[in-house]
């Protein structure tokens, strides 16, 4: 996206309206609160994508965030930001706790609570922003993290991290490798916050379950791909399929037969659509990675007690109402 407001080019009369609408537009809704509103008021934000999450910048004279417990009921997508401060000193106050940032420093802003953050005079900061269903972990690790990230060893490497995207934001962005970068900064913000939060003695299990996350996710992307596999997904996280298979099994979850029933399920939704009407029982199978319509067929009747055309005209035939008894998935 890159750069979403700079004031240099907007009349003094309009810069308070005209920030308070792109910081919507680039974070979460707050109060934006000018330290002078009655003074020349300087502000430019950039937010540059890196896959599935971002680097917002934000360049300003004193200013104050303002998030009211209001405003976080009402966002439907929870976002944390890993911010490093690069001048003047942040002031930050979140879920009881309290922090002076310093230039160069780190701190974790949970976008999805209340909280108040603001600098005087000129300042500037940087962070990436990540979806939090994307960390993985669970948001009282997340937040318990907060307060103690400068106790963990892995708080330089993050912060040089972060750091290092904000300042080189506009070419790391246009990178092909940008969406695995943003992959690579999502991993680390995880480890930083599974250290802080010290969960060392379950850190097994809290690995496992993130990868799993991950696993969910990355499947549910790429359901149509009829090239999906457990030795493409383990390659897709870097990690061997013999310890995919262990952790799935560790969970009781069968990788296989869940790829199976998603990929029906959404067969099935689709085949309840009008405008699947005119796309036949082998191409909807196709679109959803079944690359054998007969075998589609088969997995489908096992699954719901219908063939895909009978569960079509069925639909049909009550005005795409029906969705049929909850029949448990049979798949082996």
């Amino acid at each position: 996206m890159g750069l979403v407001l700079d004031t240099a080019d907007i009349p003094r009369t309009e810069r308070i309206e005209a920030v308070y609408a792109a910081m919507m537009a680039a974070s979460v809704p707050s109060y934006v609160i000018h330290e002078d509103p009655d003074d020349e008021v300087r502000t430019r934000l950039e937010v540059w994508d890196l896959g599935n999450a971002n680097i917002f910048t934000a360049r300003s004279t004193g200013l104050r965030l303002l998030r009211t417990a209001k405003q976080a009921r009402q966002d439907a997508a929870p976002i944390i930001a890993l911010s490093v401060q690069l001048l003047g000193d942040g002031r930050h106050e979140q879920l009881g706790h309290r922090q002076v940032v310093r230039p160069g420093s780190l701190m974790l802003a949970d976008l999805s609570s209340p909280y108040d953050f603001s600098w005087s005079g000129n300042g500037a900061a940087g962070c990436i922003q990540i979806p939090i269903d994307q960390v993985g972990l669970p948001v009282d690790v997340i937040r318990r993290a907060a307060a103690n990230l400068h106790r963990s060893p892995l708080y330089e490497l993050v912060t040089d991290h972060v750091g290092h995207l904000v300042r080189d934001a506009e070419r790391l962005s246009a990178d092909p490798a940008a969406a695995a970068l943003g992959r690579a900064g999502i991993e680390l913000a995880r480890a930083l916050l599974a250290s802080a939060a010290h969960i060392e003695p379950h850190a097994g299990a809290v690995l496992a379950e993130t990868l799993l996350t991950q696993v969910r996710t990355y499947v549910r992307r790429h359901l149509a791909d009829p090239g999906l596999r457990p030795a493409t997904i383990a390659a897709a996280h870097n990690v061997s399929l013999r310890y995919l298979y262990k952790i799935c099994a560790q969970a009781d979850f069968s990788l296989e037969q869940w790829i199976i029933g998603e990929r029906l399920q959404g067969a099935r939704e689709e085949l309840l659509l009008p405008q699947s009407r005119a796309r036949t029982i082998a191409m909807v199978a196709r679109r959803w990675g079944f690359t054998d319509p007969t075998h589609f067929t088969r997995r489908f009747r096992s699954a719901y007690g219908l063939t895909p055309g009978e569960w079509r005209r069925t639909a049909q035939a009550v005005g795409h109402r029906v969705r049929g008894p909850t029949i448990p998935i049979e798949l082996g």
